[in-house]
């Protein structure tokens, strides 16, 4: 399946889609605290995206997927189940959420920290959002998604960060996952070029140590092969004429 140019009236929905998925992470930020289950983030959210938004959790069976939100603390990576363990003190946790409304994906997360976190996981948290930053200031029409790959990876390698290569952000409209791929690491020049009507998600996912990751046996969550932490923040993209525009951002909030 090729690249789906959007229509003025896709781009519309996916606004929509996009500003109720960005909705959701405020919405959830003041209940994420020491004591709180994942479960019960994923019940709070599940609630509000059905009978607030009238609109449907995009993870929710997906493939299997047993839960509306993904859930990654510390070590882990992204896909995380949200179940019975309570969040403690120091904790820092990806809450990933995608939301389907009138038939179009709204995608994006978020690391939020658990009372006061160490050093490091602050400073992880910190360049893994300036790696997402940095990828969106570059898009528009005519660069190259190697651009964006080779800008985040020089820039968590500058800090003696990593970047997980198997996983990428991914074009996103109707469907939850379509072309292109869009890689967190790799060279200038490379790869396709942008062009207007272009929508996909930037997610650098970002490790403390090396880069490498394994799947645990529920084969949905992604750990890092040698425990360290990895944080993620993600956007969904526009590509416009002159520029982008950031499909998750609420009005006046900063990316």
């Amino acid at each position: 399946m090729g690249i789906t140019l959007k229509t003025p009236e896709d781009i519309e929905k996916m606004r929509v889609a996009g500003r109720l998925a960005a909705e959701q992470l405020k919405f959830i930020a003041p209940y994420v605290k020491p004591g709180v289950t994942t479960d019960e983030l994923n019940q709070i959210l599940h609630d509000y995206t059905v009978n607030e938004q009238q609109a449907i959790p995009a993870p929710l069976n997906y493939h299997g997927f047993p839960k509306s939100i993904c859930t990654s603390v510390n070590n882990q990576v992204c896909h995380g189940i949200p179940g019975p363990k309570k969040l403690k003190n120091g904790d820092i946790i990806n809450i990933d959420v995608t939301i389907i409304k009138d038939g179009y994906h709204g995608d994006t997360s978020k690391m939020f920290c658990v009372g006061k976190p160490s050093i490091l996981a602050e400073r992880l948290c910190r360049v893994s959002h300036e790696c997402l930053k940095i990828g969106i200031e570059l898009v528009k029409p005519g660069i190259h998604l190697g651009d964006i790959g080779h800008a985040i990876q020089q820039h968590a390698e500058a800090n003696h960060f990593s970047v997980v290569r198997e996983y990428c952000g991914h074009g996103i409209g109707k469907v939850f996952h379509e072309e292109p791929q869009v890689l967190h690491y790799g060279q200038a020049g490379t790869g396709i070029m942008l062009e207007p009507g272009m929508t996909f998600t930037i997610e650098p996912m970002i490790n403390a140590g090396k880069r490498h990751v394994k799947l645990l046996p529920d084969q949905w969550t992604v750990v890092t092969k040698d425990r360290s932490l990895s944080a993620q923040y993600e956007h969904t993209i526009l590509v416009t004429d002159t520029g982008h525009e950031v499909l998750t951002l609420l009005p006046g909030d900063e990316i």
